[in-house]
């Protein structure tokens, strides 16, 4: 067993928080919100398409021919008196070859369309949101990896508690079997104590099953092959104070002003708002200008040689307006309307969660903190727990039993003392996520 264990050890990758926490803000959820917003930021270039020149050329080259034909026609007959009259005679067509050549080359140039102004301004909104979102689903994946980096930490952690209980239960043997050598024990306390042991390193051995676990799990969040085998490093926030988190107000005001999710909420009410300014724009008139130049021949010479022959030029002002639509300009305006209010109604619904959200927040990491001081206390009271029944047993005076007893409630305390630490640290995140705070560096 042993053996297998150091091998395990040998081929882990150490992986630190920090590490974790920018690989999180890439991994396939946070890139594909990022890919959204790409998405958004060419549909304002599609918007702002409309505002500029539409240009267009077209060729082409035909050649048609006509066999010999007979059909009738009207045609010219000449009396002897000099009088014309016509008849309708059959007349004999002869074949014919017909090449013709033709380019154009058309400018149009739109003048005046409120809306596509007003489209405009609404894809802008739309990718403000868009990357809003972005920005949110980072956050998301963050503290996602930071839960599953202390998931990761918790199990090695354990482990080593769970080690370190073992080598209590392996000196405590060594006692025991002294003392019966020396006759100052019974064979029972032997016994008692071997038993324990092997408890003890059954613990440890079922532990690598959940370490596996934690480690395919966050390996997998951070887009690295399920079977790397990460090993969490220790970071420096467990080893320092916890500090005092800032007021329930000034988390509240942080979030208003940084959490990507009200930004993106807010440019979905001022989208949805530009929607009604395209509805409307139906009720003014639309101006565009446009101008086309053409050439065209039927001979090949007279085409490209010719520059003064078969050409026109043709442009115009055109004005378009809708007098009247059967009422869908006003229905498309109080629809937009209503998908304002719509907008404006989760917007406030989404402040009111996140101030619950920041207030639990903030509760817990208080409470955690608490909790960890406490902790504290009781692991150095187990220790002295477990000094005392030692001596007592080494004095002959008490049982495996009652060593057995501080030794767990030592292991329990430090158990205790370790989950309190990460779940400190893990509160802290999650208040920093509900601030809005993960990543100081982005633009919220």
């Amino acid at each position: 067993m042993s053996a297998l264990v150091l091998a395990a050890v040998l081929a882990t990758t150490p992986i630190s928080l920090d590490e974790a926490r920018a690989r999180s803000r890439q991994n396939v959820q946070a890139l594909t919100a990022s890919l959204q917003a790409s998405v958004a930021e060419q549909d304002v270039r599609a918007a702002r398409s409309g505002l500029l020149p539409q240009v267009g050329f077209r060729s082409g080259a035909s050649y048609s021919y006509s066999g010999p034909q007979r059909f009738f026609t009207t045609v010219p007959v000449q009396a002897d008196d000099g009088t014309v009259t016509f008849e309708q005679r059959v007349v004999p067509v002869p074949e014919a070859t017909n090449p013709n050549l033709n380019l154009a080359v058309s400018v149009s140039q739109l003048i005046y369309d409120r809306a596509i102004w007003a489209r405009l301004s609404q894809a802008g909104a739309q990718l403000e949101a868009q990357r809003g979102e972005a920005l949110e689903q980072a956050d998301t994946s963050e503290l996602e990896g930071i839960q599953r980096f202390f998931a990761l930490y918790r199990t090695q952690s354990t482990i080593e508690v769970l080690k370190a209980n073992v080598q209590r239960s392996e000196q405590q043997l060594e006692r025991a079997r002294a003392l019966f050598q020396a006759g100052r024990v019974g064979k029972a306390e032997e016994l008692s104590a071997q038993v324990n042991l092997g408890n003890d390193r059954i613990a440890v051995v079922l532990r690598q099953a959940q370490l596996a676990r934690d480690q395919a799990q966050l390996a997998t969040w951070l887009a690295l092959p399920g079977t790397e085998a990460l090993e969490a490093v220790t970071p420096p926030g467990l080893e320092t104070p916890p500090s005092s988190p800032p007021s329930l107000e000034q988390a509240v005001a942080e979030a208003r002003a940084r959490r990507p999710l009200l930004m993106a909420l807010r440019q979905r009410i001022r989208a949805a708002e530009l929607q009604r300014s395209i509805a409307t724009a139906r009720y003014l008139p639309r101006l565009s200008a446009n101008g086309t130049y053409q050439r065209g021949g039927p001979r090949v010479d007279e085409f490209f040689t010719e520059p003064s022959l078969q050409n026109a030029v043709s442009g115009g002002l055109s004005l378009q307006w809708d007098i009247f639509d059967g009422f869908n300009t006003p229905a498309q305006a109080r629809r937009a309307e209503f998908q304002t209010r719509v907008a404006e109604l989760n917007l406030q619904q989404s402040e009111r969660e996140l101030e619950g959200t920041l207030r639990q927040a903030h509760q817990t990491l208080l409470a955690q903190i608490s909790a960890m001081g406490l902790a504290e206390a009781n692991r150095e009271a187990a220790a002295a727990s477990l000094r005392l029944a030692e001596e007592r047993f080494n004095a002959g005076v008490s049982s495996t039993l009652e060593v057995r007893d501080a030794q767990l409630n030592l292991t329990r305390a430090e158990l205790t003392l370790l989950e309190n630490k990460i779940e400190v640290e893990v509160a802290r995140f999650a208040l920093m996520r509900a601030m809005g705070t993960l990543a100081p560096g982005e633009a919220k």
